[in-house]
C-alpha cells in the first residue's frame, strides 16, 4: 500500500470512530430524553388528576352555595309573594265593596 492509501485508510478509521462515538452519545441522550419525557408525562397525569379533584370540589361547593343561597332567596321570594297576594286581596275586596 502506498502512503496515500494508508493515510486515507487511517483517516477513514478515524471518521468511523467519530461517527460511532457520536452514535453512542446520541443513544445515551435519547435514553435520557425518554426518561425525562416519562417523568414529565407522570407529572402531567398527576396534575390532571389533581385538577379533576379540584373541579369536583369546586362543583360541590358551587352546588352547596346554590342550595344555601336558594333557601335564603326562597324565603325572601315567599315574603314578597305573600305581600303581593295581600295587596291583590285588598284590591279585590275594595272592588267588591
Amino acid at each position: 500500500m502506498t502512503d496515500e492509501k494508508k493515510k486515507l485508510l487511517t483517516d477513514l478509521e478515524f471518521r468511523v470512530k467519530q461517527v460511532m462515538y457520536m452514535c453512542d452519545t446520541l443513544k445515551e441522550e435519547n435514553i435520557r430524553l425518554k426518561s425525562d419525557f416519562q417523568a414529565v408525562q407522570q407529572q402531567v397525569a398527576e396534575k390532571t388528576e389533581l385538577l379533576n379533584q379540584l373541579k369536583t370540589k369546586y362543583d360541590s361547593l358551587k352546588m352547596a352555595r346554590t342550595i344555601t343561597a336558594a333557601s335564603v332567596d326562597v324565603k325572601i321570594a315567599k315574603n314578597k309573594l305573600s305581600k303581593l297576594v295581600r295587596e291583590v286581596d285588598k284590591c279585590i275586596n275594595l272592588l267588591n265593596s
